[in-house]
């Protein structure tokens, strides 16, 4: 018991906690033959257990326990070993790459002295049970565990920076540790799980085209199995497959329409676990007017039988504003299968005038196969169906394409990927070896905006993020040719965002009421700036990406010249910084990288950081989340010193949605952008509908390019998350 006594005290010092309530609600569970183990395991949950808003070093206390444990399990007492020792065994076992090995007994020494392994103390409880379940090196088998987190930390930073000239490779090591460590940047769950070991697929966005041919049909069916076994989320495009009823083959064949293949799809991505991670997750993408849209919106829902049903993928609908003017002025939309008007298809992508007079004429022509419904009644279905699931996601393939980082004409944006926030261009595969097809990878990373000073920290935290983000892209492999190909003519990026709640209420600012717009617009404005310089500087030292030319800024057009002018009547915070001088740069220099920015969902990076997630208003001031780690309690930063505006405060989804489409104004790609309900507030508990089509009507205004999920308060008064798409790789 002494020794007990002395782990619990250790773990409490400097903490408002109690020991002897700890120790009491442990020794309650003790029983004769208890292994030491269990013991250690038992006082842990008893310190989590106290996790509240009055208490909340309970989760500092509980993480310290569970620290000493992960290190008596890792190496077999609570001292680390040096960072070369453990590193020869690492490779040894098979569990690091050699490349790690590359490296002097000099560096390492130097290294040795620099990792803080007291940082290994500064996690929250929910933080290290993430990273022990799904990031710390370990045998998902036995669940013996290898490293600790400053080893991960360290690694990571070594791994990135390795290529880098000796004269300067330990400055940014230890740079990007400081960072990585002190929780001023996150990572996404593949690099945290992967990078430094012999895994080398570290992106976390995959875009996948599907064709209207049973040969890039089955390719795509390839292409998705091998990315969701490398960690990968999906999102697949299936809006070229021909509707039900279509000839095939000279009129011998009668086509089965897309659900069929839906299916394929939906099969091969619940194919493979993700290393016992997470489960593989997919937004499958059509457009509006598809000829079977009818039936496409319904089958995420749990009426209907399995034939007509595909509930394991979600699903992304593409409009544009002519859908929506046919709404606003109560006329029809009018549906085709892609293949009857093929160059409208593209056209809904490459130019919207064109599309317009297209869909026009084609509406005319009696001799093509079509469909008319009431723009109100196909609307209604989609809210509808978005408000019962939550997994009907919004794309605006217009805002798409003119606010974009790629010329449409040469680069058209036709899909996103499973969380909605990464825009990169995609051709279809007529086989999983064809070169000529563009699958596309996005690499993602985060600056935790909670940490900032002021807003000139985020030129070197950008810098880091572009760099090592950047080394990745030629480091990693790449099972397709088809995303190789196209990830290296790119180069895409997608920075975003940590902790922007958190970062509202220190700064005294709500989203509900205007106050945060001014505020907001400079750090988005900052953080695009700051990305662009360091593109261009390493554009600089490397060369531009080799398809530099498809992209907007190689026509000296930057996104403060193509967002949606209708948002300077709610925000008309003038810009400050020197963007002409920037555009000059750029082009005489051209970027590295053809993307930079896309803020993503960040339920696990958030946790780890013990920052609230990305973008979002907290919905409690402590999180319960159920993972397979178990009911993890965190409670929000500075709890007691600041004040939150929580979800289900909010009025309504005015305020938040101005402050995503002044974020949208500057991020180069999309947001992971959620609109939030609570029946309670409506008569009768109902959201009406015009509620829900005045948001989306408000969101295309302001120029927003997608929305993701759609939040339902259940009125259960516990609000508990669950690890379910939560654990798609773009909840970074």
């Amino acid at each position: 018991m002494d020794k007990i006594h002395k782990v619990v005290d250790w773990a409490s010092e400097g903490l408002d906690v109690s020991v002897s309530q700890v120790e009491i609600n442990s020794n309650v569970q003790f029983y004769n033959g208890i292994s030491t183990s269990e013991i250690h395991q038992t006082m842990v949950k008893a310190a989590a257990d106290l996790i509240s808003v009055d208490t909340p070093d309970y989760q500092l206390m509980a993480a310290r326990l569970s620290i000493f444990g992960l290190r008596k399990v890792a190496y077999g007492g609570f001292v680390p070993p040096s960072l070369k020792l453990h590193a020869k065994s690492m490779v040894e076992q098979g569990l690091y790459d050699k490349s790690l090995l590359s490296y002097s007994d000099d560096e390492f020494c130097e290294l040795d002295v620099y990792v803080d392994h007291s940082r290994d103390l500064n996690f929250s409880y929910a933080a290290v049970k993430q990273l022990e379940g799904k990031y710390l090196v370990q045998n998902r088998v036995t669940k013996q565990v290898y490293e600790t987190p400053q080893m991960l930390y360290m690694f990571i930073a070594m791994t990135l920076f390795m290529n880098y000239p000796l004269n300067t490779r330990l400055g940014y090591v230890k740079r990007f540790y400081d960072a990585a460590s002190t929780f001023k940047i996150s990572l996404p769950t593949p690099i945290m799980s992967g990078v430094r070991t012999p895994t080398r697929q570290f992106s976390s966005c995959t875009l996948i085209e599907c064709g209207d041919s049973l040969d890039s049909i089955n390719a795509t069916s390839s292409a998705i199995v091998k990315y969701i076994s490398q960690k990968a989320g999906i999102g697949v495009n299936v809006g070229r497959i021909r509707a039900l009823g279509s000839p095939v083959r000279n009129n011998s064949v009668v086509h089965t329409g897309v659900i069929p293949f839906l299916k394929l799809f939906q099969a091969a991505v619940k194919s493979c676990s993700q290393g016992a991670i997470r489960n593989g997750s997919a937004t499958a993408f059509y457009p509006f007017w598809h000829l079977e849209v009818e039936n496409l919106l319904v089958l995420k829902n749990n009426r209907g039988v399995e034939d007509n049903r595909v509930r394991q993928l979600d699903y992304g609908v593409q409009l544009n504003k002519m859908m929506y003017q046919r709404l606003i002025e109560g006329g029809n939309i009018t549906l085709f299968s892609p293949n009857d008007v093929e160059d409208l298809y593209e056209a809904f992508f490459a130019d919207q005038e064109l599309f317009e007079r297209l869909y026009v004429k084609y509406e005319a022509d009696e001799s093509i196969r079509k469909k008319s419904v009431k723009a109100i009644d196909l609307f209604s279905v989609l809210m509808q169906e978005r408000a019962s699931t939550g997994r009907i996601y919004i794309q605006n393939v217009d805002h798409c394409n003119t606010h974009s980082a790629f010329n449409p004409e040469l680069a058209p944006i036709k899909q996103s990927n499973l969380c909605l926030e990464v825009l990169l261009p995609t051709k279809p595969l007529n086989n999983i070896n064809d070169g000529k097809g563009e699958i596309s990878l996005c690499t993602l990373g985060a600056v935790n905006l909670g940490e900032l000073e002021e807003l000139d920290d985020l030129e070197n935290l950008t810098d880091l993020l572009v760099r090592g983000l950047n080394e990745i892209l030629d480091f990693q492999d790449y099972p397709v040719a088809a995303a190789e190909v196209s990830t290296l003519a790119r180069r895409p990026l997608g920075i975003g965002v940590i902790n922007f709640a958190y970062y509202l209420a220190k700064n005294g600012l709500k989203y509900s009421d205007g106050s945060a717009n001014n505020l907001t617009h400079r750090t988005f404005e900052a953080l695009q700036y700051y990305c662009l310089k360091a593109s261009n500087n390493l554009a600089r030292e490397r060369g531009i990406c080799p398809a530099y030319n498809d992209t907007t800024y190689a026509e000296g057009i930057l996104p403060i010249d193509t967002y949606k002018q209708e948002l300077d009547k709610v925000c008309d915070q003038g810009l400050e910084l020197d963007w002409e001088k920037l555009r000059r740069d750029i082009g005489i220099y051209g970027l590295r990288n053809s993307t930079l920015t896309a803020l993503m969902p960040s339920e696990t990076s958030s946790q780890i950081a013990n920052a609230t997630n990305g973008i979002e208003p907290p919905r409690g001031l402590v999180s319960t989340k159920v993972s397979r780690e178990g009911v993890l309690k965190q409670v929000v930063p500075s709890i007691g010193e600041v004040s939150y505006e929580l979800l289900w405060d909010l009025p309504d989804n005015k305020g938040y949605l101005t402050l995503a489409a002044i974020m949208q104004k500057f991020i180069d790609q999309a947001i992971s952008t959620n609109t939030s309900y609570d029946p309670a507030k409506f008569e009768g508990g109902k959201v009406p509908m015009k509620t829900l089509l005045n948001d989306l009507l408000l969101a295309y205004k302001l120029g927003l390019k997608t929305l993701y999920y759609h939040n339902t308060r259940d009125g259960s008064g516990e609000e508990v998350s669950e690890d379910g798409c939560e654990g798609g790789a773009c909840k970074i």
